[in-house]
């Protein structure tokens, strides 16, 4: 694969954060391809970096690696453990200024978005700090005389994270965090087009003292995506997986796992409904739908896609929105004044140019927006854009948009709001507004999502539980227990006693 000259020049604060190498066991190695793949800015369409093009057969060397480093780091305490996360954490948030440039020209998201990113990904280096000293096991009698029951919890193994582009930082720290703390080593995987974040945090991770092979990250083009984490689900040594992505991918690597039973975590995709009811507050509403929708240009997967909004507060609260909508300034990440950037993929951008076009053909009223952005330097834009009168027959209704396009949807009574809401094969995220608490608890129960915000819009936070049902997947990151669980195994040992008891 041929290298073009990158025509971008970063300014870091800290040059020697910038890793342009693959990492595996403790080295900065090339692709035994030699080949090597541009890193686009998607604020203007142009390279400003290159990455080696590791493949399916770079990671038999990267596992190995993280077995043999296993073989060790599973020996460390529980404080170890913690203190070396610790120093981690103290590492990513005293180099947040050039995470930060990096995440803007990865992902195209502007500079605040991205130090909120880095702010959110650091919590979770913080909170399973204090997660890897909570590990318990538990003992207790057991019905027969005589007998004890004891449980200790054990690390699975080494573990395979494949992370997406939309908040690379993050998405990789949520996994290691909880596989650091439990004891596991890892084998990252992030995407082509957000590799050099996932790089530099496996810098910072050597510096704060990890042994060679806990943390190895192996980038790759779109082309070698597929057999490369194939070979890592299929790999033998490989106890582990957490995939955050698209659905149908979910369910390609479902199956690479399931021949040898592997330990799976899917966070996949939503098509989430945000309900607002008659006695809701729509300043509340409203506050918490336009960040929940266009934060990284509507790129998130629990971002709102289908908005409900009962008919008598529909017209009032369409203008309300389309009115604060208007007032979002699009351009590059690094621009002053910048609220929301370019899409990072160009697809990305045909993809919710084609919803708006059905809308249209279906007799929806676009109310702001609707169009391409030009004049912006080359790179991926869309307008923020707010579409009425939505029917299920649009492909809104049924698709993940993945970008700054919102419809609203009228309804008439609770029944039919849960019904239209829950027609998805979905269930990641739903939203629900309102002051009737009985109303709210219903909601809560009947609602077929992993995660419901009622009166919140973003509710993802490192002590909370995130994942999904149904087609979004299943298990659990981040929150008490549950989220460093996925890396643990539990073994049981029971004791028989001589003697009266």
């Amino acid at each position: 694969m041929g290298e073009s000259k990158p025509s971008i020049e970063l300014n870091l604060k800290h040059p020697e954060l910038f890793r342009d190498k693959a990492y595996v066991n403790g080295k900065w190695i090339e692709a035994k391809s030699g080949n090597r793949f541009d890193i686009i800015d998607p604020g203007t369409d142009q390279p400003f970096a290159t990455c080696p093009d590791m493949a399916a057969a770079d990671v038999d060397d990267a596992v190995q690696a993280a077995q043999a480093a296993f073989q060790v780091y599973r020996t460390f305490t529980p404080r170890a453990r913690a203190d070396l996360l610790a120093k981690f954490d103290a590492l990513i948030r005293a180099h947040q200024d050039d995470l930060a440039t990096l995440l803007v020209y990865e992902t195209g998201k502007p500079l605040a978005e991205a130090y909120g990113e880095i702010e959110y990904a650091a919590s979770f280096t913080r909170w399973f700090t204090g997660e890897a000293e909570r590990i318990q096991g538990t003992t207790f009698p057991a019905a027969l005389p005589g007998r004890r029951i004891f449980t200790i919890k054990q690390p699975v193994g080494v573990t395979a994270a494949l992370v997406p582009w939309n908040f690379p930082i993050a998405m990789v720290l949520r996994k290691a965090a909880a596989a650091l703390a439990a004891g596991c080593t890892i084998v990252a995987k992030p995407s082509p087009e957000t590799p050099l974040s996932a790089l530099t945090l496996a810098y910072l991770a050597e510096k704060a003292g990890y042994p060679a092979g806990v943390f190895n990250v192996l980038p790759t083009t779109l082309a070698n995506t597929p057999a490369l984490s194939e070979a890592l689900c299929k790999h033998p040594l490989v106890k582990k997986v957490s995939f955050t992505g698209s659905t149908r991918v979910g369910k390609i690597l479902s199956a690479h796992c399931a021949s040898s039973l592997k330990k799976l975590t899917l966070e996949l995709g939503g098509n989430c409904p945000f309900l607002v009811f008659d006695d809701a507050n729509l300043d509340q509403a409203c506050a918490a739908l336009i960040p929940l929708k266009f934060r990284h240009a509507g790129q998130a997967c629990i971002t709102s896609n289908r908005v409900y909004v009962q008919r008598g507060i529909y017209a009032a609260f369409a203008w309300m929105l389309a009115s604060q909508t208007r007032s979002i300034r699009v351009g590059h990440g690094l621009d002053k004044g910048t609220t929301m950037g370019p899409l990072t993929v160009p697809l990305g951008v045909d993809k919710v140019a084609s919803q708006v076009e059905d809308a249209r053909q279906h007799g929806a009223t676009v109310l702001t927006g609707g169009n391409r952005v030009t004049g912006l330097g080359g790179g991926y834009f869309f307008e923020p854009t707010i579409i009425a009168d939505a029917t299920p027959a649009m492909r809104l209704a049924s698709e993940e948009t993945f970008g700054p396009v919102l419809a609203l949807f009228p309804f008439g009574t609770e029944e039919e709001a849960v019904r239209a809401a829950n027609d998805t094969s979905m269930g990641l995220a739903s939203y629900c507004f309102t002051k009737n608490v009985d109303r709210m608890w219903r909601l809560f129960e009947n609602l077929e999502a992993g995660m419901i915000g009622m009166n919140s819009g973003n509710s993802s936070a490192a002590e909370s539980p995130f994942g999904g049902i149904k087609d979004s997947g299943f298990g659990k990151e981040s929150g008490k227990d549950v989220a460093i669980n996925e890396y643990l195994i539990t073994k049981t040992g029971t004791l028989t006693l001589e003697g009266q008891y």
